[in-house]
């Protein structure tokens, strides 16, 4: 099977609008948005934020291409609800808070653990995207490995379904380290840049045109899976571009 570093994103957010539940765990209808009040916590996507924010922490640092992920996936949640607005604020206030904090790490994933307990399929796409973010500047640390075997226990996820994830993963790394590497001339014509351009320029660029091409975004108009699949192999060729240039730079 095919596999893609960004295939998970629409599947997972949705099984959020699917298993969505209010605190009296009624589910919503997926086709209206609902205005969501009361604890962000006691959702499966306040809790997804909370995650993936151990996870993007775990070896100290934010990657840009962690960050900018998790920018677009804090956007794409919220646009699903009436008080998108209200909602990406109170989810980004969560994720600066949680990405400081493993004290909570087994509580969070047991209140995850008792929304899906039925849904397995749903924890399993969950940890691939947990996954998805530690592996998305191309490596993975010990520090991210020891996070994700927590949560896949705590998850009850089997162990041959975790290592099978990783698999996955450092296959597609590994091809792609094979891979002839893109020219630095090419790089910057992808982003649609040169070379006398400053950080900043490059930057705004790389920005603008993740935001054009990102699959969600792509989804959300109504374009069919062979576009969605276009927009996601250049959402991959725009972060391979900015990080050549970026390195070529010193940055």
């Amino acid at each position: 099977m095919e596999f893609i570093v960004l295939l998970v994103i629409i599947a997972v957010l949705y099984a959020i609008g699917k298993n969505y539940n209010t605190d009296s765990f009624k589910n919503i209808n997926i086709k209206r948005k609902e205005t969501f009040s009361g604890d962000i916590l006691k959702h499966e996507a306040g809790l997804l934020v909370a995650l993936m924010a151990k996870v993007a922490k775990a070896d100290g640092k934010v990657s840009e291409l962690e960050a900018e992920l998790i920018k677009h996936t804090l956007s794409d949640i919220s646009r699903h609800f009436e008080n998108d607005q209200e909602v990406r604020g109170r989810l980004k206030e969560l994720y600066n808070k949680e990405k400081e904090d493993y004290s909570n790490l087994f509580l969070i994933c047991q209140n995850l653990l008792m929304l899906t307990k039925h849904n397995y399929d749903a924890r399993v796409k969950y940890l691939e995207y947990l996954l998805n973010i530690a592996f998305i500047d191309g490596e993975f640390s010990k520090q991210e490995q020891e996070i994700t075997e927590d949560i896949a226990q705590a998850l009850d996820i089997k162990e041959e379904d975790y290592l099978r994830l990783i698999s996955n993963f450092e296959n597609f790394y590994k091809a792609r380290m094979q891979e002839e590497k893109i020219s630095i001339e090419k790089a910057y014509a992808i982003l649609e840049s040169n070379e006398n351009d400053d950080d900043n320029t490059i930057k705004k660029n790389y920005r603008n045109l993740v935001k054009k091409h990102h699959p969600d975004i792509i989804a959300g108009q109504g374009a069919s899976q062979t576009i969605i699949d276009e927009a996601t192999k250049k959402l991959q060729d725009l972060n391979e571009a900015y990080e050549i240039i970026k390195k070529s730079r010193g940055n």
